[in-house]
Order: C-alpha cells, then structure tokens, then sequence
C-alpha cells in the first residue's frame, strides 16, 4: 500500500469515527432538549397535554437510539454505583436536569471509550507497517477525546455558569433584602425575585424556581437551601444558606442578617473587579512586546536605515 492510499484510508477512518461521536453526541443532545421542551410544554400549553402524533414521530425517529444509549448507561451505571450521584450533581451544576441525564452521559461516554478502542485497534496495523507518526497521531487524538472530551465540556459548561451565578448573586441579596424589608416572607421574596431575574440571569433563575418548588413540596428551609447551594457550586451559595441555617437556628433577624451579607456580597464583587483591573497591565505585556512594539520599532528605525542604507551605497539624499 503505498503512502497516499494509506493516508486516504486513515483520513477516511477518523471522519467515520468522529461522525459516530458527533452522532451520538447529537443524539444526547436532542433526547434532553425532548425532555425541555414537553416539561415546557405542560407549564405553558393549556391542559398541559403533549402531541401525540408528533411525540410519535419523534419516538420513532430517535427512539431505538435512545433506548439502547439508555441501556448502555444503565448497565455502567450497575457496575459502577458510587459515581453516579457524583455525575449527577455534575450535570446538574452544567446545566442539564433531566432525571436520566447522568445514564445518557455515562452511556456516551462508554460509546466513545469504545469507539476510541476500535479506532486504535484498527490503526495498530499501519504503525507497526512503518505507516508513520500519522496512526500514532491520531490513535493518540481518539484516545485524549474519549477519555478527557466529556468531562472537559461539563466543566466548561460549568464554568461558564459559575461565572453568571457569581456576578448575579449580589443582586439576587439586593432584591431579597429589599422584599424582606417590604414586609415578605423570605419564600415569598424568593418567588418575587425569580421574577425580576428571569431575564438578567435565566440561568440563575431556574436554580431559585427549583427552591421555591421545593419549598412548596414541603421540604425545610435549611435543607431547601443546602440543596441550592449545591447545585450552584459556588461560595457564596454555600455562605448564604450557611448564614439562613445559623439565623433560624439563634432567632435573630433575618432582614437584618441579609443586608450585612448583601453588602459583604457587594464588595466581593468590587474587589474581584478591582483585582482583574489591576491585572489588566501585567496580561498586556505580552502582546504588547509581540505585536506593538516590533511595529513601533520598524517606524522609528526603517527612515533611518533607509538614510544610512543611501548614505553608505553613495547616492546620498536628493536636492
């Protein structure tokens, strides 16, 4: 076999297999989005009934694909019980909610562990025919995918939702301790501020529709808001229910307690703003000495080079 036709087939081999990851991730990917969209459905439509034609369609097109990811997650779920609760928090803290999320998860994960073992397997052959450091390569890439891929994307997603549950926790205090001032109860201020939050941070709001329903249910308050600062994941969270728990516990007020917090909360917020500002100056040297000032250079330097460069070859300057 000679190089080019080596070089198609590997290259054919990795679109396959990157297509079945991208397929199975696709398949995740709309199996929670069928799930968002009929618990939307029965908050929103009246009777809160779904199609059944087109819930039909949609079983018959990605049904058997769903079931068998499913069942796939299940039996990794079965041999592996500890981590299940763990990857469900996860999930929970990126974003997805669905009560089967960490089953499809650990099932995409399994698929692509084992795509990446049949890709290097199929590869093994090539590398040891002296095919290059191109098999190796890329046996190397599914490998690296497999195993980092998922876990990276949660904690991006993660991340990224760290980052609005931190800038919107001031003002979700601000408009707590208003409420409580008002005269509300502080379940009553929850619902109030999920309202006026819905459209800065959506995000952030569907954490606090989830404790106001949990409250609904009955659940206690402190148990209630533990439950809420572990789906977040951040600090303050945790301080706050921290500082409910203590507050109901010793009697004292609570209007009182959440503003001393909330202006604790604020100025948090300015010294993290403060702190990216004073690092602003070191995180521009970089660039600066790689993109300004070799620019810099060449217009102060080139008229004078030109000018030796004339003067030295004899022509001198004209006029």
């Amino acid at each position: 076999m000679d190089p080019v036709q080596l070089q198609n087939l590997v290259t054919g081999l990795a679109v396959v297999l990157l297509s079945v990851a991208a397929i199975g991730g696709a398949v995740v990917l709309v199996g929670e989005a069928r799930v968002r969209s009929q618990r939307r459905a029965r908050f929103t439509a009246p009777g809160g009934g779904d199609n059944p034609i087109a819930a039909r369609g949609e079983v018959r097109i990605f049904g058997h694909a769903v079931a068998g990811l499913k069942r796939l997650g299940q039996q990794a779920a079965v041999s592996d019980p500890s981590k299940v609760s763990d990857v469900r928090m996860r999930l929970m803290r990126a974003g997805f909610f669905n009560r089967d999320a960490a089953v499809y998860y650990l099932g995409a994960r399994a698929i692509s562990l084992a795509l990446a073992t049949i890709g290097t397997v199929l590869l093994l052959p090539f590398a040891l025919k002296g095919g290059g450091m191109g098999p190796i390569t890329l046996a190397m890439t599914l490998a690296l995918i497999a195993l980092l891929g998922p876990d990276r994307v949660l904690a991006m997603r993660q991340k990224d939702r760290e980052l609005e549950y931190t800038d919107g926790f001031p003002d979700l205090l601000d408009l707590l301790v208003a409420s409580v001032e008002a005269g509300l109860s502080l379940d009553a201020a929850v619902s109030r501020v999920c309202e006026e939050l819905a459209r800065r941070y959506p995000r952030l709001t569907i954490h606090l529709r989830m404790l106001t329903l949990e409250l609904r249910a009955g659940k206690s308050r402190k148990d209630a808001w533990s439950t809420f600062a572990d789906r977040l994941g951040i600090d303050d969270a945790r301080a706050l229910a921290t500082m409910l728990r203590q507050a109901e516990d010793m009697g004292t007020s609570l209007g009182e307690t959440l503003s001393i917090f909330s202006n604790d909360m604020r100025q948090k917020r300015m010294l993290r703003a403060e702190e990216k500002a004073l690092a602003l100056p070191v995180k521009l040297t970089l660039p600066l000495i790689l993109f300004i000032f070799p620019c810099l250079l060449g217009v102060l330097l080139l008229p004078a080079v030109f000018r030796l460069m004339q003067t030295f070859s004899g022509a001198g300057p004209a006029g």
